[in-house]
């Protein structure tokens, strides 16, 4: 273990940077299970305790993943999971937040990921044909018979994140949060801070694009989902370069690489928030957690902030399909 410091998620004590494990089962093309295991059991002995995955990885590989590696070590991990996607993979997106399906996802997550608990349980979109009080509600039960410790949402309005937390209080707010998708900082993240709610930046690293590596489509695999995204698109692409062409100048100067200089932005968002980059490859977890000891000043923060000021970034963060599914 080293010394990798803490945060908190509601009353949820994490490491200040946790590991998305999604690409090690879903949508960044074929991936090597012996790799993911290694890359989770490095990430426990480098100190990251917040591991995060969905049901709807993989569907339902990345929680079997998971729950083998955690073999023997299971006491090592703030797992955190997420439900509510009733749909397979390639069908219509279908969102499930009534309390019998609650009941229903929870239990084969903890069946998958081998465990009697699970640390943090997040609604992974909203329900809009279920009231979010029926939702919580249940999630409240499970809280209650000790099947699940804490609850967050994701991508979830101001509105629901309210109506949530009055039914029972929620730990933590997943959503998108990188200096190219900047959405939570006018009105969400100011709430959540509020009621005293972390949040979780999933895709801190811009899905990878703020690193660098890549400057086509051709260097994205087959079956890559970013190949379909907007941002990722031709001529969007190679307009979004310029932001990454800017942060590698900064980086340069730092003595940093590019996206360990845009996850230092991140994590000095505040000391509630806890980004979770996602890698399968230990090279990259290490130089991921070399983020946490770039310290940023005033000025260096605000130059950062000028590479991608709100209105610059070329394409929306999703297609029409998947923005619809976000609360609003």
């Amino acid at each position: 273990m080293t010394g990798i410091p803490t945060r908190r998620l509601g009353e949820l004590t994490v490491s200040a940077q946790g590991l998305g494990c999604m690409g090690m089962s879903h949508a960044y093309g074929a991936a090597d299970d012996a790799q993911s295991i290694a890359t989770i059991h490095r990430a426990l002995d480098l100190g990251v305790t917040l591991l995060d995955t969905s049901d709807f990885y993989g569907a339902g590989h990345n929680e079997e993943l998971i729950g083998r590696a955690l073999a023997g070590r299971r006491e090592q991990a703030v797992v955190a999971t997420k439900f509510g996607f009733a749909n397979r993979l390639g069908e219509p997106p279908r969102i499930r937040g009534d309390a019998a399906y609650v009941r229903q996802a929870c239990e084969a997550s903890l069946r998958r990921l081998g465990t009697d608990h699970i640390d943090l349980y997040y609604l992974h979109r909203v329900d809009q044909n279920v009231p979010i009080e029926e939702t919580v509600g249940a999630l409240a039960e499970l809280v209650e018979a000790g099947k699940i410790r804490h609850i967050g949402l994701s991508e979830a309005s101001v509105r629901t994140i309210r109506r949530a937390h009055a039914v029972h209080p929620v730990a933590a707010l997943q959503s998108e949060w990188s200096l190219w998708t900047r959405d939570l900082e006018a009105e969400t993240a100011p709430v959540c801070r509020e009621l005293g709610i972390g949040v979780v930046p999933f895709s801190p690293l811009g899905r990878g694009f703020l690193t660098g590596r890549y400057t086509s489509i051709d260097s994205l695999q087959e079956g890559d989902m970013r190949r379909g995204q907007p941002r990722f698109a031709d001529g969007n692409l190679e307009r979004n370069l310029s932001i990454v062409a800017a942060l590698d100048a900064l980086a340069a100067e730092k003595g940093v690489t590019a996206g360990q200089l845009a996850l230092a932005w991140v994590q000095h968002r505040g000391d509630d928030v806890v980004p979770i980059p996602s890698t399968r490859r230990e090279k990259y977890l290490t130089e991921n957690l070399g983020a946490l000891a770039v310290e940023l000043s005033a000025d260096e923060l605000a130059a950062i902030d000028a590479v991608a000021p709100a209105g610059t970034v070329a394409g929306t963060r999703y297609d029409e399909n998947s923005l619809a599914l976000v609360d609003k």
